[in-house]
């Protein structure tokens, strides 16, 4: 227990959550304070935390880019998830008809919008055409491109965007021509195009960017991990501009088949479109999906000076890990709750502020419970909050999930609607009980503080907070 005195004593855990033994102590608050704002909550408990105020430390969002099976413009996305379109639909790109899986969020006709020339387009790993769309895109949304750039210190710019398993097809290629045809056989760009690196290096080397340039990897934390490490760059006065995010190609029949061999996926082939049900009874796996999700983040100071559009701002975050188990959250929760106090607590807002989560919410049997019961963990209670789960959807997009919900997220925020967590038939009543996650309908919701998750295999956990910006 000693190694746990700190988040004890820092307030993050309780000496009855480390011993596995219960949810927080109930707080008792009247109807009048929850209709207040989150911040007269937050001053009514006597909990309130300061927010940076540091221009040159404050976090903002000024660009956003995706590629997603709703194709690869923002707001058609959100607009379809609004309206609670499934993009869950059988696979086309190989015959999956002996897989006892046989349907995913495929990205169908993609289209590289010609931000790629014809050469790359063809030879390029679908990850890392989705790496430099989505980039693309979200620069040119934050006026960071042709004259934008003018005057901006390249050096002073840098790329995250992370993969869970990088250029999924060339490696998959690469194997079959080795064994097929002898080594001779293996692209010379087989290395190159595979490793999780070359995404944020291909954009970096596009666009002249020399600042911080790396991958992180951390399974489907991947996107999260980016945007926290990014921010913290920033924080450190290393950039002042970081583009971050993540990309992941995996539907082809290697990873099919992993995910099958883990028997971690639906199976409910008769109708896909219903298979991804975070929360529902039924649920009995995950639906994979694919693409790509990039913010353009800036110091506050650095976007305010080449007169920016300021979008929503990012006020922190927090990783971990529950070095537990593989593939299985820690049946306690311990590290899931304890990221996301950490994230508030690096935000420097409290519980009572927060009043939308977008949900990892896979539609695992396991997961999906253990992250509400994590959640339960940190808010007492949770009747002025929203909780949805975009992959009901779009499916698990991997190391892209979370920057695809981090801009669903901040759709919320700026659009003033939370999008619907679809097929929730036969919902579980310990969730629904506890906090409203939106079946099937979108609702109108003025966010005021958002939190999204995201976990991996290997007990990665993370936590995002994102806010409107206020000058």
């Amino acid at each position: 227990m000693a190694r746990y005195e700190g988040l004890r004593q820092a307030g993050v855990a309780t000496r009855e959550e480390i011993q596995g033994a219960g949810l927080l102590s109930p707080q008792t608050i009247s109807i009048r304070t929850r209709r207040k704002s989150g911040a007269a909550r937050a001053a009514a408990a006597g909990t309130a935390p300061s927010r940076e105020t540091d221009p040159k430390k404050r976090v903002v969002i000024t660009g956003m880019g995706l590629c997603s099976v709703f194709g690869n413009d923002v707001d058609v996305f959100y607009d379809k998830l609004l309206a609670g379109t499934s993009g869950i639909d059988l696979i086309t790109r190989f015959d999956a008809s002996k897989f006892p899986t046989k349907f995913a969020g495929q990205i169908k006709d993609f289209s590289v919008d010609g931000e790629i020339d014809g050469k790359n387009a063809r030879r390029l790993d679908d990850c890392l055409k989705y790496g430099l769309v989505a980039g693309k895109k979200a620069l040119r949304m934050a006026g960071l491109e042709g004259e934008g750039l003018e005057g901006v210190d390249k050096t002073r710019v840098g790329v995250l965007v992370g993969s869970g398993m990088g250029g999924l097809t060339v490696f998959q290629d690469g194997v079959q021509a080795l064994v097929e045809k002898g080594y001779r056989k293996i692209s010379p760009f087989f290395i190159p195009y595979a490793i999780t690196n070359m995404g944020g290096a291909l954009l970096g080397i596009e666009c002249g960017f020399m600042g911080p340039n790396y991958s992180i990897s951390t399974a489907c934390a991947t996107s999260n991990y980016a945007f926290y490490a990014a921010a913290n760059h920033i924080r450190r006065g290393e950039a002042d501009i970081m583009v971050a995010g993540g990309i992941e190609a995996p539907i082809i029949p290697v990873g099919l088949g992993g995910f099958v061999a883990c028997r971690a996926l639906s199976t409910r082939n008769d109708d896909p479109q219903t298979a991804s049900r975070p929360w529902d009874k039924d649920r009995e796996g995950f639906v994979m999906g694919e693409g790509g999700g990039v913010l353009v983040m800036e110091s506050l100071e650095y976007a305010q000076k080449r007169g920016a559009n300021i979008i929503a701002e990012y006020l922190g975050g927090a990783i971990n890990c529950d070095a537990y188990h593989m593939t299985d959250p820690h049946p306690s929760g311990l590290g899931v709750s304890t990221c996301i106090k950490l994230a508030m607590s690096d935000a420097g807002v409290s519980p009572e502020e927060v009043n939308y989560i977008n949900a990892h919410a896979t539609s695992t049997i396991v997961g999906d419970l253990a992250e509400v019961n994590a959640v339960k963990k940190c808010f007492a209670k949770a009747d002025h909050m929203k909780m949805n789960g975009t992959k009901s959807m779009i499916g698990h997009c991997l190391g892209a999930a979370g920057g695809l919900e981090a801009i669903a997220t901040i759709k919320a925020i700026t659009t003033g609607y939370v999008h619907p967590t679809i097929n929730q038939i036969n919902p579980e009543p310990e969730v629904t009980d506890f906090v409203d996650t939106v079946p099937n309908v979108k609702q109108q919701h003025e966010v005021e503080v958002a939190i999204s998750n995201s976990f991996g295999f290997g007990g990665h956990n993370s936590a995002v907070v994102f806010a409107p910006y206020k000058p």
